[in-house]
């Protein structure tokens, strides 16, 4: 899969060894720490890549750490009973643990709810010497999770809310706002005349990269109307109400770009409920490509990120910083428009 990076040091990291050995990052890591399950062949191209690269060692990273953990955290912000629904945070959990089982480290869960009283007791355990490195996942921007200044390695899934700033923030992301533009390309090379978005929360710049794409397709198909915009929390309830105030104000919309799979199920249940056929009266594309999509009637047409791999690459990058590699920065990885019925 190709893959938008950041301009690279000049030092090379973990990952640029890897890169050269054609092996992950975490195997590169368990020839560097010495780890028996690798194959000779494996050891062989790791040690080569690094002589070839000159790669050294740093500790630096490492030098206000008492002792190694064994154990990575996993830092979701949102409220648990969402944790266990959404099927976003059981792939890139999937993602982690293959790695960081690979390289025999633990895995700490930890999930920070929206309020102000509730993350200081997670930035002091993460403070605490407790990890060597945090992955944080689900950021928003109502009240991003400061850990600018704690002593450990910390890599994002998603672009953080605070990229702008002024920290070194490393973290990999999809190209949401170019998988937003297939999306409503598709509804728009289909004949759609009306092509209406639910949009996912604001506070995510998830959520407002997709947004973007679907306003620089419907805008430079000369389309773009503020009333066909409405918006939702990701959530499968928050489609089905986002369509039914859409449908109610604006009857005529044959053509709809759910930012994620979960409100696209949702979105075919409150058109079924008003007598709309899919995709013969409103054309409907989802974002993630979830299993779901493939069991909803009928099938729908979605952008896939690859979100399995945005976890094993997260990790890949903080183990690479914990052995005291600097930050790569940033990683986007390619979406893809997965065709089905519905649109």
């Amino acid at each position: 899969m190709s893959t938008t990076e950041s301009p690279r040091l000049l030092r090379p990291t973990l990952a640029d060894v890897a890169r050269a050995a054609g092996v992950s990052t975490a195997t590169a890591s368990r020839v560097l720490n010495g780890f028996p399950r690798v194959s000779p062949q494996r050891r062989k191209q790791v040690e080569s890549a690094m002589l070839a690269l000159g790669y050294a060692r740093q500790r630096a990273a490492r030098a206000t750490t008492s002792r190694q953990t064994g154990s990575i955290a996993l830092v979701v912000c949102e409220e648990v009973p969402r944790l266990f629904t959404d099927p976003y945070f059981p792939r890139i959990a999937a993602g982690v643990g293959r790695e960081l089982t690979a390289v025999g480290l633990q895995l700490v869960l930890l999930t920070v709810p929206a309020t102000d009283d509730y993350q200081e007791p997670v930035l002091r355990y993460l403070d605490g010497g407790h990890v060597d490195g945090a992955l944080v996942v689900g950021m928003h921007g109502r009240r991003p999770l400061d850990v600018g200044w704690l002593g450990i390695p910390v890599v994002f899934g998603g672009r953080p809310v605070q990229a702008g700033r002024s920290e070194r923030l490393s973290y990999v992301d999809a190209d949401n706002q170019g998988g937003a533009r297939l999306a409503t390309q598709r509804l728009l090379d289909g004949g759609r005349q009306t092509v209406a978005t639910i949009a996912g929360p604001q506070d995510m710049t998830a959520g407002v990269d997709r947004l973007l794409g679907y306003r620089q397709a419907v805008t430079r198909a000369g389309r773009y109307d503020d009333g066909l915009v409405v918006f939702g929390d990701f959530g499968q309830a928050s489609g089905d109400y986002a369509t039914s105030r859409l449908l109610s104000r604006r009857p005529d919309v044959d053509g709809i770009f759910a930012a994620s799979d979960m409100m696209a199920v949702g979105a075919l249940r409150a058109l079924r409920r008003a007598g709309r056929k899919v995709p013969e009266d409103v054309a409907v594309v989802g974002f993630d490509d979830l299993p779901i999509s493939s069991w909803t009637d009928p099938p729908l047409t979605t952008v896939r990120q690859p979100v399995e791999e945005m976890g094993a690459r997260m990790t890949g990058e903080l183990l690479a910083m914990i052995d005291g590699s600097p930050p790569r920065r940033c990683t986007v990885l390619d979406t893809q428009l997965v065709p089905r019925k519905s649109a």
